[in-house]
């Protein structure tokens, strides 16, 4: 990988930038290189900067990479959208008028703002200025008629702030990326819940699941099953939506999550126990191996003992993007035996550090 220069020109931003999380650039690199084979670019990444660049030579390539991929479908990448210029040197006074002006030449009409910045201390340094900046360029946009709220299927205009004086521009359909600026999702940790492990499962059911497929699948008096639960936070993460929870493990679940009546615990190993019917949920925390984690994962759902299940897989410090491949095979391969057709999607979320968490269910 090479280093993104400090003042890349505007002629050659052409191409993909996709946000990461610290320290996972290379992985998010490895994604990007498989999903471009065959294609003319070059990737351009820096360790800890939060962001990868994977810069295309024309329009037309761009077209094609948008062709071969989901990018909403990444693991690693938690935003995309396709870069198509790059401001230098922002005046410290007057930093709208120049960026406005670049913004108007695209000839785009946009449906939304997001302002961003990578998720790194230097980034979030930057939370105050874009707060107050970010009414002035929305009001500025809006009265020239670029922005047009009123137009969702448009495509949403991105500003990634990298330091304070360079910005990143560019476009994503709302179908390519996430809702949220970096898509991080803003949650806040209930008062009731034991730990904050219940804020995984959270962003994992708003980010990996659409919103038909939780009104359905997340409705009160469906009944699920938590492995390895102690202390209980993705128990209570689902009682607090109506279900009905068995909490397997050998460890205390916090009162306060029994407290709520719809949990109920059995000291057994999460790794062997099994119900004695069938369940709408599994969800799975548990530190081990992730090729141990995932063909007993497939078996819950080949078996036929829960529709559906959000599972999380720890990842080794070296090779995440093989260990993850890896895993997708052995569910394939338990899965195709049982002659079931299924949804897998993976993400590395912004509650997740050394590890991914995935939805598996049935079609």
């Amino acid at each position: 990988m090479h280093s993104i220069p400090t003042a890349p020109r505007a002629h050659d931003a052409l191409g993909l930038l996709v946000q990461c999380r610290p320290g996972f650039e290379a992985d998010a690199g490895q994604e990007l290189q498989a999903c471009a084979a065959r294609l003319t670019f070059t990737l351009q990444a820096q360790a800890q900067s939060g962001f990868v660049f994977l810069a295309l030579g024309t329009p037309q390539a761009h077209d094609e990479l948008r062709r071969r991929i989901d990018t909403s479908r990444l693991v690693f990448a938690r935003q995309s959208f396709q870069v198509l210029a790059v401001i230098d040197e922002l005046p410290n006074r007057d930093r709208l008028t120049p960026l406005v002006e670049r913004i108007e030449a695209f000839n785009e009409r946009f449906s939304a703002i997001l302002l961003e910045t990578p998720d790194t201390n230097a980034g979030k340094e930057q939370s105050g200025f874009l707060r107050r900046f970010g009414p002035l360029l929305e009001e500025a946009l809006a009265k020239s008629g670029k922005l047009r709220i009123d137009s969702p299927h448009l495509p949403r205009l991105h500003a990634f702030f990298v330091g304070a004086r360079q910005v990143w521009l560019g476009l994503s359909l709302a179908s390519e990326g996430s809702a949220w600026p970096m898509g991080i999702p803003r949650l806040r940790m209930p008062k009731e819940a034991p730990s904050r492990s219940t804020l995984k499962l959270a962003e994992a059911i708003v980010t990996l699941l659409s919103a038909d497929e939780q009104k359905s699948s997340l409705r009160p008096g469906l009944t699920a099953v938590d492995l390895g639960a102690a202390p209980g936070g993705w128990s209570w993460q689902l009682a607090s939506r109506g279900l009905r929870v068995t909490a397997i493990d050998n460890g205390p679940i916090a009162p306060s999550v029994l407290a709520t009546g719809l949990i109920e615990h059995l000291r057994a190993d999460g790794l062997t126990w099994r119900p004695k019917k069938p369940v709408e949920w599994m969800v799975c925390d548990m530190v081990e191996q992730p090729s141990k984690i995932a063909p007993i994962m497939a078996d819950w759902l080949a078996t036929g003992r829960c529709r559906r299940s959000i599972f999380n897989l720890k990842l080794p410090m070296k090779k995440r993007h093989e260990e993850i491949e890896r895993c997708r095979d052995l569910i394939d391969q338990r899965l195709r035996a049982a002659g079931i057709k299924y949804i897998l999607r993976i993400k590395h979320l912004y509650h997740d550090r050394e590890e991914v968490t995935c939805y598996l269910t049935r079609r």
